[in-house]
């Protein structure tokens, strides 16, 4: 593929990986990605796309580092009852499982997977409550979903492709859930806008 045959998709492309800083992720692709040691055979060496889907998993990586990090943030906040701590710490499993996943992920392809930061920017001070700190995670997650569903038509690997479609399926779920905590609809909506 060149910019010349596919600049919508190239434009896309550098919008989303443009964004990587502001990406809030999360889920579970590990089937999918599990078997990609014959979908990354597919790709040339040297390839740039290549350097663009391990940029794009890069940036999923990213914010799931970033997601496990406000989960043990929630987690030793002091603020949690016993269920919702557990459904936190699971929910903080998930996202390192994925970091695993993705990761080894980035390695098949050649490149190197990006670490966690020493130090993330939360809103700590506005975390006062159970409640907040639902909300916080609910607001990460939703996010996720987001970031997910606009990486999907950007991976020139269908099986990548495939992957990420598995992990927004969890996001999704870690929304509804924390929504529903919350007292709140679950699902808002026929549509995720």
């Amino acid at each position: 593929m060149t910019e010349q045959q596919h600049p919508d998709r190239v434009q896309a492309r550098r919008n989303f990986l443009g964004a990587s800083g502001k990406l809030l992720l999360s889920g579970t692709g590990i089937a999918l990605l599990g078997g990609l040691n014959t979908a990354c055979a597919g790709y040339p060496e040297n390839d740039n796309e290549i350097q663009q889907d391990i940029r794009i998993l890069n940036t999923a990586i990213t914010a799931e580092h970033e997601a496990v990090a406000a989960y043990q943030l929630g987690a030793e906040s002091g603020l949690l009852s016993n269920g919702v701590m557990k459904v936190a710490v699971k929910f903080q499993g998930h996202h390192k499982e994925h970091i695993d996943v993705l990761a080894g992920t980035v390695r098949k392809l050649g490149g190197q997977a990006v670490d966690a930061k020493a130090k993330y920017d939360f809103p700590v001070s506005r975390l006062k409550s159970e409640r907040d700190v639902l909300t916080f995670a609910a607001g990460l997650e939703r996010g996720a979903v987001s970031a997910y569903a606009g990486a999907i038509p950007l991976f020139d690997n269908g099986d990548l492709a495939k992957a990420a479609a598995s992990i927004l399926a969890d996001e999704a779920m870690h929304w509804a859930i924390l929504r529903q905590a919350l007292g709140l609809d679950p699902v808002p909506g026929a549509f995720f806008s």
